[in-house]
Protein backbone atom coordinates (compact mmCIF):
# COMPACT_ATOMS: atom_id res chain seq x y z
CA UNK A 1 0.00 0.00 0.00
CA UNK A 2 2.26 2.61 -1.30
CA UNK A 3 0.87 6.04 -2.85
CA UNK A 4 0.86 7.08 -5.99
CA UNK A 5 3.13 9.95 -6.83
CA UNK A 6 5.83 9.80 -4.00
CA UNK A 7 8.20 6.99 -5.26
CA UNK A 8 9.50 5.52 -2.01
CA UNK A 9 12.91 3.49 -2.58
CA UNK A 10 12.66 -0.33 -1.96
CA UNK A 11 14.82 -1.63 1.10
CA UNK A 12 15.80 -5.31 -0.02
CA UNK A 13 14.95 -7.85 2.69
CA UNK A 14 18.51 -8.37 3.38
CA UNK A 15 19.23 -5.31 4.32
CA UNK A 16 15.92 -4.30 6.02
CA UNK A 17 16.55 -7.36 8.54
CA UNK A 18 20.44 -5.96 9.09
CA UNK A 19 18.58 -2.18 9.68
CA UNK A 20 16.00 -3.85 12.17
CA UNK A 21 18.70 -5.85 14.16
CA UNK A 22 19.85 -3.85 17.60
CA UNK A 23 22.95 -1.66 17.04
CA UNK A 24 25.12 -3.17 19.52
CA UNK A 25 26.73 -0.01 19.70
CA UNK A 26 26.49 3.42 20.66
CA UNK A 27 24.19 5.49 17.56
CA UNK A 28 24.11 9.02 16.38
CA UNK A 29 20.29 10.10 16.93
CA UNK A 30 17.61 12.98 16.76
CA UNK A 31 14.81 13.15 19.06
CA UNK A 32 11.86 14.00 18.13
CA UNK A 33 8.95 15.05 20.86
CA UNK A 34 5.63 16.63 22.20
CA UNK A 35 7.56 17.44 24.93
CA UNK A 36 4.80 20.00 26.83
CA UNK A 37 2.58 16.91 25.99
CA UNK A 38 3.00 14.91 29.45
CA UNK A 39 5.63 14.42 32.04
CA UNK A 40 7.35 10.88 30.36
CA UNK A 41 8.92 13.41 27.59
CA UNK A 42 11.15 15.19 30.00
CA UNK A 43 12.15 11.93 31.63
CA UNK A 44 13.32 10.38 28.22
CA UNK A 45 15.15 13.76 27.30
CA UNK A 46 17.21 13.88 30.09
CA UNK A 47 17.73 9.98 29.96
CA UNK A 48 19.12 10.47 26.26
CA UNK A 49 21.45 12.75 26.99
CA UNK A 50 22.50 10.47 30.64
CA UNK A 51 22.89 7.64 27.95
CA UNK A 52 26.78 8.94 26.22
CA UNK A 53 27.57 5.37 25.91
CA UNK A 54 24.67 4.17 23.84
CA UNK A 55 23.36 7.51 21.76
CA UNK A 56 24.83 10.91 20.82
CA UNK A 57 21.85 12.94 20.74
CA UNK A 58 22.39 15.28 17.49
CA UNK A 59 19.44 17.77 17.40
CA UNK A 60 15.72 17.73 19.03
CA UNK A 61 12.65 18.28 17.24
CA UNK A 62 9.38 20.16 18.88
CA UNK A 63 6.29 18.11 17.90
CA UNK A 64 3.15 19.35 17.47
CA UNK A 65 0.22 17.99 19.72
CA UNK A 66 -3.37 18.88 20.41
CA UNK A 67 -5.26 18.12 24.04
CA UNK A 68 -6.33 20.10 27.15
CA UNK A 69 -2.70 21.66 27.27
CA UNK A 70 -2.33 23.13 23.96
CA UNK A 71 -5.14 25.23 21.93
CA UNK A 72 -4.12 23.83 18.73
CA UNK A 73 -0.81 21.53 17.10
CA UNK A 74 0.90 24.70 16.43
CA UNK A 75 0.68 26.07 20.09
CA UNK A 76 1.60 22.55 21.13
CA UNK A 77 4.85 21.98 19.16
CA UNK A 78 5.46 26.10 20.51
CA UNK A 79 5.21 25.15 24.33
CA UNK A 80 7.11 21.83 23.44
CA UNK A 81 10.12 23.59 21.83
CA UNK A 82 10.46 25.99 24.99
CA UNK A 83 10.21 23.10 27.31
CA UNK A 84 12.91 21.24 25.62
CA UNK A 85 14.65 24.64 26.16
CA UNK A 86 13.72 24.75 29.67
CA UNK A 87 15.57 21.35 30.24
CA UNK A 88 18.84 22.55 28.34
CA UNK A 89 19.05 25.22 31.44
CA UNK A 90 18.87 22.19 33.87
CA UNK A 91 21.00 20.06 32.02
CA UNK A 92 24.38 21.08 30.59
CA UNK A 93 24.71 18.11 28.53
CA UNK A 94 21.91 20.18 26.11
CA UNK A 95 24.35 22.81 25.41
CA UNK A 96 25.21 22.91 21.82
CA UNK A 97 22.64 20.98 20.70
CA UNK A 98 20.43 22.60 18.52
CA UNK A 99 16.91 22.66 18.96
CA UNK A 100 14.17 23.24 15.86
CA UNK A 101 10.57 23.86 15.71
CA UNK A 102 8.44 21.77 14.01
CA UNK A 103 5.48 21.10 12.06
CA UNK A 104 2.48 23.54 13.27
CA UNK A 105 -0.13 21.50 12.03
CA UNK A 106 -0.68 17.86 10.94
CA UNK A 107 -0.47 16.35 7.13
CA UNK A 108 -3.22 17.51 5.08
CA UNK A 109 -2.89 14.82 2.45
CA UNK A 110 -1.33 11.34 2.40
CA UNK A 111 1.53 12.86 0.16
CA UNK A 112 2.11 16.26 1.19
CA UNK A 113 4.91 16.81 4.14
CA UNK A 114 4.46 20.03 6.11
CA UNK A 115 7.39 22.33 6.00
CA UNK A 116 9.23 23.42 9.42
CA UNK A 117 12.97 24.22 10.37
CA UNK A 118 12.76 20.25 12.10
CA UNK A 119 11.94 18.49 8.79
CA UNK A 120 14.46 20.15 6.91
CA UNK A 121 16.95 19.49 9.51
CA UNK A 122 16.14 16.15 9.28
CA UNK A 123 16.61 15.53 5.48
CA UNK A 124 20.27 17.36 5.82
CA UNK A 125 21.41 15.20 8.88
CA UNK A 126 19.67 11.80 7.09
CA UNK A 127 21.33 12.69 3.62
CA UNK A 128 24.77 13.57 4.80
CA UNK A 129 24.59 9.68 6.80
CA UNK A 130 26.60 7.29 5.26
CA UNK A 131 24.23 3.69 4.53
CA UNK A 132 26.72 2.21 6.88
CA UNK A 133 25.94 4.46 9.81
CA UNK A 134 22.29 5.16 9.29
CA UNK A 135 21.06 7.93 11.75
CA UNK A 136 18.59 6.33 14.20
CA UNK A 137 15.23 8.93 14.24
CA UNK A 138 13.67 8.77 17.77
CA UNK A 139 10.02 9.85 18.20
CA UNK A 140 7.91 9.95 21.29
CA UNK A 141 5.18 12.11 19.86
CA UNK A 142 2.71 12.42 16.55
CA UNK A 143 4.81 11.13 13.53
CA UNK A 144 4.51 14.37 11.46
CA UNK A 145 8.09 15.75 11.19
CA UNK A 146 9.25 12.38 10.40
CA UNK A 147 6.80 12.03 7.89
CA UNK A 148 7.11 15.26 5.94
CA UNK A 149 10.88 14.62 6.16
CA UNK A 150 10.36 11.13 4.30
CA UNK A 151 8.23 12.65 2.00
CA UNK A 152 9.95 15.89 1.12
CA UNK A 153 13.15 13.54 -0.13
CA UNK A 154 12.24 9.78 0.54
CA UNK A 155 15.78 8.73 0.09
CA UNK A 156 16.05 9.25 3.55
CA UNK A 157 14.39 5.71 4.04
CA UNK A 158 17.40 4.41 3.34
CA UNK A 159 19.88 6.46 5.82
CA UNK A 160 17.57 6.64 8.61
CA UNK A 161 16.13 3.72 11.53
CA UNK A 162 12.95 4.99 12.86
CA UNK A 163 12.27 3.80 16.66
CA UNK A 164 8.62 5.17 17.21
CA UNK A 165 6.22 4.88 20.53
CA UNK A 166 2.92 4.81 19.12
CA UNK A 167 -0.15 2.89 18.29
CA UNK A 168 -0.86 0.15 20.58
CA UNK A 169 -0.10 -3.62 20.80
CA UNK A 170 -1.51 -5.92 18.19
CA UNK A 171 -3.87 -7.69 20.28
CA UNK A 172 -5.41 -4.33 21.67
CA UNK A 173 -8.65 -3.93 20.71
CA UNK A 174 -7.88 -0.92 18.81
CA UNK A 175 -4.66 1.31 18.25
CA UNK A 176 -5.81 5.00 18.61
CA UNK A 177 -3.09 6.15 21.09
CA UNK A 178 -2.80 9.80 21.51
CA UNK A 179 0.69 9.86 19.39
CA UNK A 180 -0.23 7.64 16.04
CA UNK A 181 -4.67 9.18 16.36
CA UNK A 182 -3.41 12.96 15.78
CA UNK A 183 -1.91 12.30 12.37
CA UNK A 184 -3.98 9.53 10.53
CA UNK A 185 -1.64 10.40 7.29
CA UNK A 186 1.92 10.78 8.94
CA UNK A 187 0.99 7.71 11.13
CA UNK A 188 0.56 5.56 7.54
CA UNK A 189 3.23 7.18 5.77
CA UNK A 190 5.84 5.66 8.50
CA UNK A 191 3.77 2.03 8.29
CA UNK A 192 3.66 1.85 4.41
CA UNK A 193 6.93 3.79 3.14
CA UNK A 194 9.07 0.67 3.75
CA UNK A 195 11.30 2.89 6.03
CA UNK A 196 13.09 0.75 8.73
CA UNK A 197 10.97 1.27 11.86
CA UNK A 198 11.19 -0.15 15.57
CA UNK A 199 7.71 0.19 16.93
CA UNK A 200 6.92 0.61 20.44
CA UNK A 201 3.69 -0.03 21.37
CA UNK A 202 2.27 1.79 24.84
CA UNK A 203 -1.26 -0.19 26.16
CA UNK A 204 -0.08 -4.05 26.47
CA UNK A 205 3.45 -3.19 26.05
CA UNK A 206 5.25 0.02 27.99
CA UNK A 207 2.09 0.43 29.33
CA UNK A 208 3.71 -0.66 32.99
CA UNK A 209 6.22 1.77 32.78
CA UNK A 210 4.67 3.34 36.22
CA UNK A 211 6.83 5.41 39.03
CA UNK A 212 5.59 6.77 41.74
CA UNK A 213 6.10 10.42 43.64
CA UNK A 214 7.82 8.35 46.51
CA UNK A 215 9.79 6.75 43.97
CA UNK A 216 10.93 10.03 42.22
CA UNK A 217 11.07 11.60 45.40
CA UNK A 218 13.76 9.05 46.66
CA UNK A 219 15.76 8.25 43.29
CA UNK A 220 15.59 11.87 41.30
CA UNK A 221 14.47 14.49 43.26
CA UNK A 222 18.31 15.23 44.91
CA UNK A 223 20.19 14.61 41.56
CA UNK A 224 20.88 18.44 41.06
CA UNK A 225 18.90 21.02 39.03
CA UNK A 226 17.65 18.32 36.46
CA UNK A 227 16.40 15.77 39.27
CA UNK A 228 14.83 18.69 40.98
CA UNK A 229 13.36 19.41 37.31
CA UNK A 230 11.98 15.92 37.46
CA UNK A 231 10.79 15.64 41.01
CA UNK A 232 8.90 18.84 40.21
CA UNK A 233 7.45 17.87 37.37
CA UNK A 234 6.03 14.95 38.38
CA UNK A 235 4.95 16.12 41.43
CA UNK A 236 3.08 18.71 40.01
CA UNK A 237 1.29 16.41 37.00
CA UNK A 238 -1.62 15.44 40.00
CA UNK A 239 -3.16 16.90 42.53
CA UNK A 240 -3.06 13.85 44.79
CA UNK A 241 -0.71 11.25 44.90
CA UNK A 242 -2.36 8.76 47.59
CA UNK A 243 -2.12 5.27 45.66
CA UNK A 244 -0.67 7.13 42.67
CA UNK A 245 1.68 6.12 40.13
CA UNK A 246 2.31 7.50 36.95
CA UNK A 247 3.31 5.80 33.64
CA UNK A 248 6.43 7.08 31.95
CA UNK A 249 6.63 4.86 28.36
CA UNK A 250 8.54 7.43 26.58
CA UNK A 251 11.77 6.26 28.33
CA UNK A 252 11.18 2.71 26.56
CA UNK A 253 12.74 3.83 23.84
CA UNK A 254 15.80 5.22 24.76
CA UNK A 255 16.27 2.20 26.77
CA UNK A 256 15.35 -0.12 23.42
CA UNK A 257 18.98 1.49 22.14
CA UNK A 258 20.70 1.50 25.60
CA UNK A 259 19.78 -2.26 26.10
CA UNK A 260 17.75 -4.81 23.75
CA UNK A 261 17.28 -7.04 26.75
CA UNK A 262 14.92 -4.86 28.35
CA UNK A 263 12.87 -4.40 25.10
CA UNK A 264 12.52 -7.89 23.52
CA UNK A 265 11.07 -7.64 20.26
CA UNK A 266 10.31 -9.55 17.38
CA UNK A 267 9.47 -8.82 13.85
CA UNK A 268 6.41 -8.68 11.69
CA UNK A 269 4.85 -7.61 8.83
CA UNK A 270 3.98 -4.09 8.71
CA UNK A 271 0.54 -3.76 9.68
CA UNK A 272 -2.06 -2.07 7.67
CA UNK A 273 -3.83 1.48 9.65
CA UNK A 274 -7.45 1.81 8.70
CA UNK A 275 -8.96 5.34 8.97
CA UNK A 276 -10.75 3.80 12.40
CA UNK A 277 -7.75 3.21 13.61
CA UNK A 278 -7.09 -0.55 13.43
CA UNK A 279 -4.39 -2.64 12.58
CA UNK A 280 -4.88 -5.87 9.84
CA UNK A 281 -1.75 -7.83 8.95
CA UNK A 282 -0.71 -8.33 5.18
CA UNK A 283 2.04 -11.16 5.02
CA UNK A 284 3.45 -9.33 1.33
CA UNK A 285 4.61 -6.20 3.40
CA UNK A 286 8.00 -5.41 4.24
CA UNK A 287 8.92 -6.11 8.17
CA UNK A 288 9.40 -4.06 10.63
CA UNK A 289 9.94 -4.41 14.56
CA UNK A 290 7.73 -4.73 17.29
CA UNK A 291 8.38 -4.34 20.76
CA UNK A 292 6.29 -7.06 22.96
CA UNK A 293 6.89 -6.32 26.74
CA UNK A 294 9.63 -3.79 28.86
CA UNK A 295 11.07 -4.97 31.58
CA UNK A 296 9.94 -2.34 33.69
CA UNK A 297 13.09 -2.47 36.95
CA UNK A 298 15.92 -2.83 34.73
CA UNK A 299 14.52 0.95 32.92
CA UNK A 300 14.30 2.35 35.54
CA UNK A 301 16.92 1.16 37.28
CA UNK A 302 19.34 2.63 34.74
CA UNK A 303 17.80 5.85 34.79
CA UNK A 304 17.78 6.55 38.22
CA UNK A 305 21.22 5.10 38.49
CA UNK A 306 22.45 7.48 35.53
CA UNK A 307 21.05 10.65 37.40
CA UNK A 308 23.86 10.15 40.26
CA UNK A 309 26.25 10.96 37.35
Amino acid sequence: MRTNMVQFPVISDQLMLQRLAHPKRSVRMVLDTDTFNEIDDQFAVVYAMKSPESVTVEAFYAAPFYNDLSSGPKDGMEKSYNELLKIAGHLPEMAGIPVHRGSEGYLPGAETPVESAAARDLVERAMASSEEDPLYVVAIGAITNVASAILMEPRIIERIVVVWLGGHALHWRDTAEFNLHQDLHASRVILNSGVPLVLIPCMGVTSHLHTTLAEVEKFVKDKGSVGRYLYETFRDCSKDHFGYSRVIWDISTIAYLVNPDWTPSTLIHSPLLSEDFHFSIDNTRHFIRIVDHVHRDGVFSDLFRKLED
